[in-house]
């Protein structure tokens, strides 16, 4: 197992289906895990704000018998210029482990080259590894398995989409990514997981076509339209995005046993209408919640 979590390309699908199953084993029993990290802590940096990552980590380390120690922007020396490289080195001393929610991605690999204890991303600009993994935990308890489903990813493919793309080729399902011109996924993304895709003949497929994208797909999977850092493109986002709203007449074009799912939070009336989210297919609350299940594998496989 590695050091750090910081992209599921460093994993082997195996490594990654046991963090899965020991995300499994702590959501069932999770009395069995409440001493798993006795004594340890967690420095949670965060740059960005946050619901989710911030709560299912912190409970995340109270429920294994640790302490998260949140740490804001303003909290750090690194807002008076102390270098990451710096930071690391000396949290290090006096943490059991990282975790980093941040804008750009370079930030994340500084702090693991420097730091000693293992680090965790969070969230950058270039990926979210801990939302796709959890997402997987997700649809294994919807459908039992895995391998060879279709997941459609419509929208922006931004850091969740990368994300998605190297769990469906880790764990052998097949995507679809949906994006008007300008929004595609990045051709580092594409090149980083398609030697992988190819060995187990796994379709990747890219279309500005939203009918086309979903069409038999047991997932239809949607981000916001305007990330954290994108305030200022909000509105030219929602014109280039419009038709890429997910609504009852898409997810017809999945199929009648399709779910829906978004990384959250979401806008309603926006990326998605509220029937489809607060509709019977939608399993985007049962994500959140397993957010904290499978976060609390990752600390255990890293730090115990």
């Amino acid at each position: 197992m590695k050091n750090d979590f910081i992209a599921l390309t460093d994993f082997s699908s195996h490594e990654l289906t046991g963090m899965l199953d020991l995300a499994d084993r702590i959501k069932q029993s999770p009395q069995e895990f409440d001493s798993a990290l006795k004594g340890k802590t967690l420095g949670m940096i965060f740059n960005k704000k946050s619901t989710r990552t911030r709560i299912s980590f912190q409970v995340g380390m109270f429920q294994l018998g640790g302490m998260g120690l949140f740490l804001g922007p303003e909290d750090l020396q690194l807002a008076r210029g102390e270098t990451i490289s710096d930071t690391g080195k000396v949290l290090s001393r006096f943490l059991d482990g990282i975790m980093i929610r941040t804008f750009s991605h370079s930030d994340v690999l500084d702090l693991a080259k420097y730091a000693t204890v293992p680090v965790i991303n969070g969230l950058t600009d270039f990926n979210h590894p801990c939302q796709a993994l959890a997402d997987m935990m997700t649809l294994r308890e919807k459908f039992g398995t895995l391998e060879g489903l279709k997941l459609a990813y419509v929208g922006d493919s931004n850091n969740v989409a990368v994300s998605l793309l190297f769990a469906c080729v880790k764990f052998g399902l097949h995507i679809s990514l949906v994006s008007p011109k300008g929004y595609t996924i990045t051709k580092e993304a594409l090149e980083m997981s398609r030697e992988e895709a190819g060995s187990k003949n796994l379709n990747v497929v890219l279309t500005e076509n939203v009918q086309e994208g979903v069409s038999g797909a047991d997932v239809v999977y949607t981000d916001v339209w305007a990330s954290m850092g994108q305030e200022e493109e909000r509105q030219q986002r929602l014109k280039d995005l419009a038709a890429y709203s997910i609504n009852d007449q898409v997810m017809r074009w999945a199929g009648p046993k399709a779910v829906f799912m978004h990384c959250l939070p979401a806008h309603r009336s926006e990326e998605v209408s509220s029937s489809v989210i607060d509709g019977p297919g939608s399993i985007v609350f049962d994500q959140a919640e397993n957010r904290l299940h499978l976060q609390k594998a990752v600390m255990v496989s890293l730090m115990q």
